[in-house]
Formats: C-alpha cells, sequence, structure tokens
C-alpha cells in the first residue's frame, strides 16, 4: 500500500466530517429523544468497539521513556488517525474495517558511531509510521443481545518512511473482541497479535501483542470515566525478559455537539509500572477527537 494512497484516504475521510447530518439520509440511526440522554447514547455507541456508527478518531500520545544511562526524559509522540467504518453485510452480520494510521512518530534513538560497538549520540527521527488495519465478522445485537463479539484477521503494513518509525516488516494475525454492554457501562477486551512473514531482510522478526482492557461507566450529560491503556508484549524478547508493557490509566470523556456533528473528546492518563528498561514507555498523556461522520454504505450489502 503507497502513503499516497494512505492519504488521500484520510482527506476524503476528513472532508465528509463537515458534511452536514440530514436526519435519515445521512446514513445515522435517529437521535434518541433529549439531549443529555442523546449524547451520552452517542458517547456508549462510539465506546462499543463493534458498534455501528461511523466516525474517526484523532489520538495523541506523548510517551516518556526510560533510557539507560540518560537521566533526563525524553518524548516518542504520535498522531494517529483511526477511522471505524462498520457496514451491515446482513440484518445479523457486520463487516467492521478498523485502520490505524500514524499521521507521524517523533521517537528518539541513537545513532551508531561507526567502527563502534557502543551507543552514539541521541537524535530524533519525525516521519510517517507502520500502518495496522484490522478486519472483524461480528454479529449484531439481534444475534447476541448485549454481548459484543469480534472476530477477524489483522495486518501491519511497513509504511514508515523513515526506517527509524517503522519495524520494516510485514505482519499479520488473528485479532478478536469479546465484552458486554449495560445500561451504564461497557467492559471488553480487545486482542490483536501479530507475526512477520516478509520485508527487509535486515531488519529482526516480529511477533508483538496489544491488548486494549475497555472499561467505561457512563454519566448523564454525554459523560464517561473508565480505564485507559493497551497491555503490550514483543514476543522475542523473552530471553532479555522485557516483553511486557503494562499500563494502569484512567481517561474522561466528553460528547459534545458542533452545530449537529456529535464530537467525543477524550483525555486520559497512563502509568506503565512494568515496562523494558531499553527505550520502554514510562507515562503516556493521551488526548483524542471523535467526529462521528455519515455511513456511505447503508443498509444490507448482501441483501435483506
Amino acid at each position: 500500500m503507497k502513503i499516497p494512497s494512505l492519504l488521500f484516504m484520510m482527506l476524503h475521510l476528513i472532508l465528509l466530517t463537515v458534511t452536514p447530518v440530514r436526519g435519515e439520509d445521512s446514513g445515522q440511526p435517529p437521535a434518541p429523544q433529549g439531549n443529555e440522554h442523546s449524547l451520552t447514547e452517542i458517547n456508549k455507541k462510539l465506546t462499543n468497539p463493534v458498534g455501528t456508527l461511523w466516525s474517526i478518531t484523532f489520538q495523541q500520545n506523548n510517551y516518556v521513556l526510560t533510557i539507560p544511562g540518560r537521566g533526563s526524559s525524553h518524548w516518542s509522540s504520535n498522531l494517529q488517525f483511526q477511522p471505524v467504518l462498520p457496514i451491515a453485510l446482513t440484518p445479523n452480520w457486520n463487516l467492521i474495517t478498523r485502520p490505524v494510521i500514524p499521521l507521524f512518530t517523533s521517537v528518539p534513538y541513537f545513532e551508531q558511531a561507526p567502527n563502534s560497538s557502543f551507543s552514539g549520540e541521541l537524535r530524533r527521527s519525525t516521519a510517517f509510521g507502520d500502518t495496522i488495519l484490522m478486519e472483524h465478522l461480528s454479529p449484531s445485537p439481534k444475534v447476541v443481545g448485549n454481548w459484543l463479539l469480534g472476530v477477524g484477521p489483522t495486518f501491519v503494513l511497513p509504511t514508515a518512511s523513515d526506517v527509524q518509525n517503522g519495524q520494516g516488516k510485514w505482519q499479520v494475525g488473528p485479532s478478536a473482541i469479546v465484552g458486554h454492554m449495560s445500561k451504564k457501562w461497557i467492559l471488553a477486551a480487545f486482542l490483536q497479535d501479530w507475526i512477520s512473514f516478509a520485508g527487509q531482510n535486515n531488519r529482526d522478526s516480529v511477533h508483538q501483542m496489544n491488548l486494549q482492557p475497555i472499561a467505561s461507566y457512563f454519566l448523564p450529560g454525554g459523560w464517561a470515566i473508565g480505564y485507559s491503556g493497551n497491555i503490550l508484549a514483543n514476543w522475542r524478547a523473552r530471553d532479555s525478559g522485557e516483553v511486557w508493557t503494562v499500563p494502569l490509566g484512567i481517561g474522561v470523556s466528553k460528547v459534545v455537539k458542533f452545530g449537529k456533528l456529535p464530537v467525543k473528546i477524550s483525555v486520559a492518563g497512563q502509568y506503565m509500572p512494568v515496562h523494558p528498561e531499553n527505550f520502554g514507555q514510562k507515562w503516556n498523556i493521551q488526548l483524542m477527537v471523535t467526529p462521528v461522520v455519515p455511513k456511505l454504505v447503508k443498509g444490507n450489502l448482501l441483501g435483506d
């Protein structure tokens, strides 16, 4: 996949956010009556990992890294563009497309000194990152009620524009979501696991996991509070003992409306008590902005 095509898709979806929402013609479900109830229901639908709303998320992460031998803190930042595009295949089954496109990643790295085994000067690279693409087949509430289920493949595409900002490997693996939604809360787990199968021969092979626990309690007025963080595992680092990154985090979100456009705004803080000592994530400050966008594909793709 070429980087220009990814950027074209990103710009196309951004333009959708300014399209006026006009009732059922927009492809959105009718909003419940009552403004506060409406905002909370939208927050629930946007938090649901197998929900039916189309949305795009801009997620800014600001990590504090642990770097051996360096007393001061060093930051690693990224801005991710994350559309969620569910399509109804039949009345009972949905296909959910969820790409994660890093618009930029800014990472510190050691520049190796020539003819030396010692790390050189600490530098920084800011560039486009690797892209994740997930496809989930999910049963609708007509089949499973309040349970949240989804399964499918997940891919990592080596789209990074600089060697320091990506892994240089094509990766594929399984992905699954399981959870439950009630009137006031959601509890779920979103798992992705990747193993490399092709790519640059001079880059290390990859086997990694991302597990996102989802736990939120919904409040009136479009507010929600819950857990924030992703559990990471680098299965290739078993020998060094630096496999796990485990966060403790809390996030607060609120849905507001700009005219007729619903937008979810979230802030979160995360502390990683378990993390690799070599460029491991120690803290993260996260900001997310998620506008709802009109559906381009309405009805059931494969018929009633």
